[in-house]
């Protein structure tokens, strides 16, 4: 299933709810409907890049994200910080195109995937969701489904099966470091692990469609400091593999993580650096005002 459907014109700059590297899966196209290369089985080694050009979000009238432009290198972690309610989870959710499904919702701006808007003409969303995938504040496995369905549920819906489905659901298990803990039990339901356990079950059934782009809003604010940490390693290891986003409140996890972080106030983005920098020298007086717990 192709991004995009029909042309590749000028990109759409005013939206309402009205060449990427390639897939790790043969049968996973480009953006621009092209075959991806590579043998089915085959691990993409580079994510692609994203940016976000003049992007603009709406809540009816109110504009919660303000002209930003922000640039999300491949294979890195960026972390966005600020106060509550100052867009973070906002702008991410128009990363993936989620932001229009609130009613009244809108976008308005670029969101590149390298040069690809994502809300350009004849886009298919679901694709987009697809090559931009997303984990929440809350774990989530579907509550009917056991842990080998949970991860299986994308797959299938793309007409995954047989020796194929098994190989890649132990795959994304390993990828999210569930494998040794749950192979035995596979047909248990998914709600009957811990919530930690959930989290990376959670990202499991994320990497398992094989996207280019992981979403994390939040994805350890309900854990404990042990699951925290699994959690923590996990993004170390799959930022080889994909571009990721995350969204904190816990400036020590941002310290921790990220490669680059960008401060939020307000619906603007203040500033966006390397994390040594935001948290040693940053050139903005606001965001050190921010990460030494001096507002927010």
């Amino acid at each position: 299933m192709s991004i995009f459907s029909r042309s590749e014109g000028a990109p759409k700059t005013t939206r309402t709810p009205e060449d990427t590297q390639p897939s790790p899966k043969a049968e996973t196209p480009r953006p621009d409907g092209s075959p991806a290369a590579g043998a089915p089985g085959e691990r993409k080694t580079t994510g692609p890049r994203v940016a976000l050009k003049r992007l603009d979000a709406f809540y009816g009238e109110t504009k919660a994200v303000k002209d930003v432009e922000l640039t999300f290198e491949p294979n890195t972690v960026t972390a966005l910080i600020g106060p509550s309610g100052c867009g973070k989870s906002t702008l991410v959710r128009c990363i993936n195109r989620m932001h229009e499904e609130i009613p009244h919702a809108r976008a308005e701006g670029e969101v590149l995937l390298e040069d690809r808007d994502l809300y350009g003409d004849d886009v298919d969303v679901v694709a987009v969701r697809r090559a931009v995938g997303m984990v929440f504040q809350k774990p989530n496995p579907f509550p009917t489904m056991s842990i080998f369905d949970n991860v299986a549920a994308g797959m299938r819906l793309t007409g995954g099966r047989g020796h194929d489905l098994r190989q890649r659901v132990e795959r994304s298990l390993r990828g999210a470091g569930l494998w040794e803990e749950v192979k035995d039990r596979l047909d248990t339901p998914g709600m009957g692990l811990s919530g930690g356990q959930q989290q990376r079950l959670c990202i499991a059934r994320t990497v398992a469609v094989e996207p280019q782009v992981i979403l994390m809003d939040e994805p350890c604010s309900a854990l404990d400091p042990i699951a925290t940490l699994k959690i923590e390693e996990l993004i170390e290891e799959l930022k080889t593999r994909y571009t990721i986003i995350i969204v904190t409140h816990n400036m020590q996890q941002a310290a921790r993580v990220a490669d680059t972080t960008a401060f939020m106030l307000s619906g603007e983005l203040v500033e966006h650096a390397p994390t040594d920098t935001i948290f040693t020298n940053p050139s903005d007086e606001r965001t050190e005002q921010y990460v030494t717990g001096k507002f927010g």
